[in-house]
């Protein structure tokens, strides 16, 4: 059962180019149903059926979150159980289709209602704190601040921003060449605050950073490893608590204030759905929700009979 796991998840890496998260997503929750079925006895796929999906899935529905404390534990989200259907459909749609299932017992399994949550944005005072530069001039205050500047003039996520190589920074032209979710490709322009941040950095910090063995990434820790995402969150949060910001601050929220913040100035959705490498204009489409409590605040501000 493990095997036909792997054949599916070298389908999603190779001909699918889904992104090495959503791989390891794949593997993960699919590997949890496996050992689910051979705990009852279930040494094959083909002697499952669609009964056992909906049983594992029930079992599922009342499992509790992992890692969370005592107090604040609970059952799943619909989130969790909406992304093991969606790996099970996936799945057997694959292997139904490949002739290594009897019969793709997983298509009329219903997803549960997804509740979209709205991005958080940083407020233009919480951006202009954060991005203050630091009184020290070390290495590592460098890189902070190279690595917040791109953020939020780049919209950059995080994933890309660990993974920027130097051969991806075009700085004299204003641009940065950048592979995205699925190996998809994109030109996203930055600002010249964050091109003097970057700069900076690469002639006074990364040559200190730099180990024998490093690889050819724009950040490095000190080191001279690329980051793991967890240590680049922690730098980010670290900065953000020294900015007097007292709420959770997260990589991803200078995603999202980058694009609100263009929304609220005027640019057109279409342009800000290619500059965040979204496939879809509908994924864009959130940052409109946000937008209309700005719009809000203004109608009320200006309006005389408001």
């Amino acid at each position: 059962m493990e095997a036909l796991v792997e054949d599916f998840v070298q389908h999603v890496r190779h001909e699918k180019g889904h992104a090495l998260h959503t791989q390891k997503t794949y593997a993960a929750l699919l590997g949890r149903f496996v050992r689910w079925a051979r705990g009852r006895q279930h040494l094959s796929w083909a002697s499952l059926t669609r009964r056992d999906l909906t049983a594992f899935l029930e079992a599922e529905s009342q499992r509790p979150r992992e890692g969370a404390a005592k107090a604040k534990r609970g059952t799943l989200s619909p989130e969790s159980v909406y992304l093991q259907i969606a790996a099970l459909r996936a799945f057997y749609r694959f292997a139904a289709r490949e002739q290594l299932v009897p019969a793709d017992i997983a298509a009329n399994l219903s997803l549960p209602r997804r509740w979209k949550r709205l991005p958080k944005a940083l407020t233009g005072e919480e951006v202009a704190a954060l991005l203050k530069p630091p009184a020290r001039e070390e290495a590592r205050d460098l890189c902070d601040s190279a690595i917040l500047e791109l953020a939020y003039a780049s919209g950059l996520r995080l994933a890309e921003l660990r993974g920027l190589r130097l051969e991806q920074l075009h700085l004299d032209e204003g641009f940065v060449f950048v592979e995205g979710k699925g190996g998809k490709q994109r030109v996203v322009p930055v600002g010249r605050l964050a091109l003097a941040a970057l700069r900076r950095y690469l002639e006074s910090a990364r040559p200190k950073l730099v180990k024998p063995r490093s690889p050819g990434v724009v950040f490095l820790t000190h080191r001279g490893t690329a980051f793991a995402q967890a240590t680049m969150w922690l730098r980010v949060k670290h900065r953000a608590r020294h900015a007097g910001i007292a709420r959770n601050i997260t990589p991803h929220m200078l995603r999202h204030s980058f694009a609100t913040h263009l929304l609220e100035r005027g640019a057109d959705l279409r342009v800000i759905q290619e500059l965040l490498g979204h496939a879809s204009i509908s994924t864009t489409e959130v940052y409109t929700h946000v937008t209309r409590g700005h719009l809000a605040e203004v109608h009320r501000k200006y309006h005389p009979r408001a």
